[in-house]
């Protein structure tokens, strides 16, 4: 029986699913280990960076596209969709096309900043990662109050990156999500624009599709339970945060965060995805792979 490895994600369901027995339950043989994205002893770009001034926080165009490029110790990784959709058409894995997630995600700034509207960021530097979820929302978020040539973006690092650079006065303003977005909230930090985004998940080549399923049916019984009771499992947070930010934060008055949602990500959403992507030439043609719905998404079509 091969082992079906799962990182966590910054979110309380494998967490759930470990602890209450659930992964065990549908028979599932598996190891947890944290994201090194995510990992308590991952130390921060942010926290090099808050000793130089504003000016010289320097591009980090390491994302989520990247580690799937290079690879990940993983039977199943999540990024927001525009990415694994990307990534699944280069042939870096497939989509998971059963199941996919949404979660809250804002544009914040300091609480005495200027900025009050969305109009307000004309010119402005959001801090944002490279091709990941905060990327692509940003633009998506910002377009219907901005002209294109009036939004840009930072290249900041991952989320807890950004959130340093925000507690340090390094951006004027950050996009944020998941257990990152409410830490800022709490924090008093103002949030301009909701970027609340899709997460869609990507299988490697020789895993078993029957272990996907087992995964997910524990984890559809997690959303259950954080769906009746997200407070009794709120302490599964401080597995995520770093040190140095859990300690600002009650993590009682944290929300759900991502919510499972089970319906298709079909061939509409996936085309439509790309199209988007394509039109704001976000990739280079060498990373767009075939575009083919059929090559790049487990479907239950």
């Amino acid at each position: 029986m091969s082992m079906f490895k799962i990182n966590t994600h910054g979110r309380l369901h494998e967490w759930i699913a470990d602890a209450k027995g659930y992964f065990i339950d549908e028979g599932l043989h598996y190891e947890l280990t944290q994201h090194a994205l995510l990992s308590k002893d991952t130390q921060s770009v942010g926290v090099a960076a808050a000793k130089q001034a504003a000016n010289t926080v320097p591009e980090n165009l390491n994302g989520a596209f990247q580690t799937f490029e290079k690879g990940r110790d993983a039977s199943i990784s999540c990024a927001c969709h525009w990415t694994v959709n990307m990534a699944a058409s280069a042939d870096h894995g497939k989509l998971w096309g059963e199941a996919y997630s949404v979660t809250p995600c804002g544009i914040f700034v300091p609480a005495e900043s200027s900025i009050r509207t969305p109009e307000d960021l004309a010119d402005v530097d959001v801090h944002v990662g490279y091709q990941s979820g905060s990327h692509y929302k940003t633009i998506q978020s910002l377009e219907p109050f901005l002209p294109t040539n009036k939004i840009r973006l930072k290249f900041g690092g991952s989320p807890a990156d950004r959130v340093d650079q925000l507690l340090n006065g390094l951006a004027p303003a950050a996009t944020v999500f998941g257990m990152q977005y409410y830490m800022m909230e709490q924090l008093g930090f103002r949030k301009i624009l909701d970027n609340s985004f899709m997460i869609a998940a990507l299988v490697p080549a020789a895993v078993d599709l029957e272990d996907v399923r087992k995964y997910y049916r524990a984890l559809r019984r997690a959303q259950s339970d954080i769906d009746v009771m997200h407070q009794a499992y709120l302490h599964f947070y401080a597995n995520e945060l770093p040190e140095r930010h859990l300690k600002l934060v009650d993590i009682r008055r944290f929300g759900p965060g991502e919510r499972i949602v089970f319906e298709p990500y079909n061939r509409e959403i996936y085309e439509k995805t790309r199209d988007w992507v394509e039109e704001r030439h976000i990739f280079s043609d060498d990373k767009k792979g075939s575009g083919q719905f059929e090559d790049a998404v487990i479907s239950l079509a």
